[in-house]
């Protein structure tokens, strides 16, 4: 499973948040952990049914989501 895959968007769950795997585990709570310090170690073992891959998907998708394209005024 590419690591992209494991994150999920469900119209009914989690008001249409990225979601890992059909989780209601938000991308943006495992990134908001990471942020505040926390390690892969702490998530997971607050989180039992996320994996390490769904921590690197959830990077992943943050970092896809960053790349947009900037327009400039002529």
């Amino acid at each position: 499973m590419n690591l992209i895959e494991r994150i999920t968007i469900e119209p009914g769950k989690c008001g249409g948040r990225p979601c890992i795997r059909g989780l209601r585990i938000r991308v943006k709570d495992v990134l908001g952990l990471l942020a505040a310090g926390a390690s892969h170690q702490e998530i997971l073992a607050d989180y039992p049914d996320l994996e390490e891959a769904d921590i690197l998907a959830a990077l992943s998708y943050a970092a896809e989501q960053s790349d947009h394209l900037i327009l400039r005024a002529a």
